[in-house]
């Protein structure tokens, strides 16, 4: 049933544009991008977090693991916010008021980012959600998760993340 899931997601977001999405693997680069946060501060990414260890979570209020696994995120930023790590998530394909609604609902202590085209998890190679990228001081990619995610494994990638 997961894989399903995970195969018509990545139809879905294949589907939004010709193109196929990116091949980013352990060790490249992430890839640059410019976006806002739901409150409308901008998001220049890496730059603006040059020297910090980042989480990108790619997420949808459709995908029925994303919401528990954003709490799970958020428990694990708390134990670390003291060592400089820091969460965006990124939201695919929808718009302000669906975003607002639901970080709103989650609570969460960090910021959700727009991609209202999926411009921005194409350019990451996203082809279903949940889907999160760790990313480190020097912006490159150190781990990458693909579907859901416990705790337990969540911990673990954060803690290489923080080496």
């Amino acid at each position: 049933m997961n894989h399903l899931f995970l195969v018509l997601c990545a139809a879905l977001l294949t589907a939004c544009s010709g193109e196929p999405p990116a091949k980013l693997n352990t060790g490249d680069a992430a890839p640059t991008f410019k976006t806002v946060q739901l409150d409308g501060a901008p998001v220049d990414f890496p730059a603006a977090y040059s020297g910090k260890p980042v989480v990108l979570r790619f997420w949808a209020d459709w995908c029925k693991y994303c919401e528990g696994e954003m709490k799970i995120i958020d428990t694990v930023r708390q134990r670390h916010a003291t060592r400089g790590l820091t969460i965006l998530a990124v939201n695919a394909g929808q718009d302000k008021d669906t975003v607002a609604a639901f970080m709103q609902k989650l609570g969460v202590g960090y910021p959700a980012a727009m991609d209202e085209s999926s411009k921005i998890a194409k350019s990451y190679g996203v082809v279903g959600l949940p889907t999160t990228y760790l990313i480190d001081a020097q912006g490159m990619v150190r781990g990458k998760i693909v579907g859901e995610a416990d705790e337990a494994m969540f911990e673990r990638h954060v803690q290489i993340l923080l080496k």
